[in-house]
């Protein structure tokens, strides 16, 4: 007697044949329409009360165990991991409006909520999909004329940062309340300084470093980069920098397999120590006989190497992170060097200063333009 179960093969069992076990198929309006309807609301629900400047805020604790305390939706949804498929196309399309716009991404997932709810509503009384889905795209034509009739200020200049100030006041309020006036006017400048003159904005041009002390008044803007941590050696400023970036280690080189040195006297141990301080000191000198003064290391300082650093004057700064290390040579116009030597004139950068800095009792480097 055959074990293959009636219709495994031939399709008697509809679509349910056709695929894994342990799939399931619904469709029609009860079983497929308003079940995603009511992932859709439920969605929706989750994020209501965070609208607006005195929203609430969401404690969220993703599959990393870090916790997430915001208002932000799209913060929210990407924390959530939403798996229904019908809830992650409103998902997606908070993530488009986040890129597209930067904000809004609440209103987005609360209103493709409420258009669903009505349009339960219109299902259960028989209006087919097809008629909704055409009146609600009429519907849209009409909003948008609408919202052309409806504008009340319009920016002509995307390079007067007291025009943009005005346009982005309400968005910040929804984020800072209390603090619009005094983080609107900051934002523009800092927007304005870096805005090419197509009006293209790279946001990854603009950084926050948040330091803890201090009050929101002591907010600053610097035309270069700010480093939250201090330089390594005995400088502590350097006017006229020029600059030099590595991402190689400044330390004696090591090779890559095992040797060993035979040392028959105390002269011979001298002697192979006093090499090796003369090939950094010869290739400190180098660097600095280049013209620069100041330099940025993305991996380890030797101690040798720093000695030397101090003796020819020469600043060292050490950042651990390779996207900031990308983001300095972008500010300073330097490319990174992947070898110990000398650069040439393309590969230095410059800015006006490298100083020191405390705000709220943390000691910050900063890299500064003066443009």
């Amino acid at each position: 007697m055959s074990g293959r179960r009636p219709g495994a093969y031939t399709g008697g069992m509809g679509m349910s044949s056709m695929l894994k076990e342990g799939s399931k198929h619904f469709s029609g309006v009860e079983e497929a329409t308003l079940r995603n309807i009511a992932a859709c609301k439920e969605l929706a629900q989750t994020v209501r009360t965070s609208l607006g400047p005195n929203g609430m805020n969401k404690m969220v604790i993703n599959h990393l165990e870090k916790l997430f305390v915001t208002s932000d939706s799209a913060t929210i949804l990407k924390e959530l991991e939403v798996q229904h498929p019908a809830a992650r196309l409103l998902v997606l399309a908070s993530k488009m409006q986040e890129e597209e716009m930067g904000d809004g991404t609440n209103l987005v997932v609360i209103l493709a909520g409420e258009l669903l709810v009505k349009a339960e509503e219109l299902l259960h009384t028989g209006v087919h999909t097809s008629e909704i889905i055409a009146g609600y795209n009429k519907a849209a034509a009409v909003a948008l004329k609408a919202l052309e009739e409806q504008v009340c200020h319009t920016v002509d200049d995307m390079h007067d940062p007291v025009k943009v100030a005005h346009a982005i006041r309400s968005v910040i309020a929804s984020k800072q309340y209390g603090l619009e006036d005094f983080v609107a006017p900051m934002i523009a400048k800092a927007c304005v300084s870096v805005m090419p003159a197509d009006g293209k904005l790279n946001v990854d041009n603009i950084r926050v470093a948040k330091i803890l002390g201090g009050v929101s008044g002591a907010t600053d803007i610097v035309r270069g980069m700010v480093l939250l941590r201090e330089p390594l050696g005995v400088l502590q400023r350097m006017d006229g920098a020029k600059i030099a970036v590595y991402g190689c280690p400044i330390d004696s080189t090591a090779t890559e397999t095992k040797g060993t040195v035979l040392i028959k006297s105390a002269e011979e141990l001298m002697n192979y120590t006093k090499s090796e301080e003369a090939q950094m000191e010869a290739t400190i000198k180098s660097i600095a006989d280049a013209g620069v003064n100041v330099v940025i290391c993305g991996q380890t300082i030797g101690e040798i190497a720093m000695h030397f650093l101090n003796r020819f004057g020469i600043l060292a700064l050490k950042t651990p992170s390779k996207f900031e290390l990308r983001r300095i040579c972008r500010t300073v116009g330097a490319n990174a060097l992947v070898r110990l030597e000398a650069p040439s004139a393309e590969d230095m950068g410059s800015c006006e200063t490298v100083y020191i800095r405390e705000i709220g009792s943390t000691k910050s480097t900063i890299l500064d333009r003066g443009d």
